[in-house]
């Protein structure tokens, strides 16, 4: 009987970190897009800033030559603000719910550069 009890035990703790895994990784939201100008041209070196509306950290990316950005290891039961600046210029304001189910957002976030 102490045996069974043994072996029960190592199964639950061997299993347990498996668990915890896909719980994270159900919890776990990624948003991603990229940022262009007027013309739908992609914009390297914009800012992106996505806000946390629980504890209003703001967190930054830069984006790439091709424009992307992307922001990992989210929260889903957060509210987020999204937006991209590019030159004094900003994209309009982009919510992501922690209502929606999703686990990956893509907004392409546009902004209005001079001609």
């Amino acid at each position: 009987m102490k045996l069974l009890g043994i072996l029960l035990l190592l199964v639950c703790a061997a299993t347990q970190p498996l668990v915890f895994a896909q719980s994270l990784a159900q919890s776990v939201r990624v948003v991603q897009g990229t940022v262009l100008n007027s013309d739908g041209q992609p914009l390297a070196n914009a800012v992106t800033y996505l806000q946390d509306q629980k504890t209003l950290e703001v967190r930054t990316f830069i984006t790439e030559a091709d424009g992307h950005y992307r922001f990992g290891q989210l929260a889903s039961d957060v509210d987020y603000q999204l937006w991209a600046e590019f030159k004094g210029r900003k994209s309009k304001t982009r919510a992501i719910s922690s209502f929606d189910s999703k686990k990956q957002f893509n907004f392409d976030l546009k902004v209005d550069t001079p001609k």
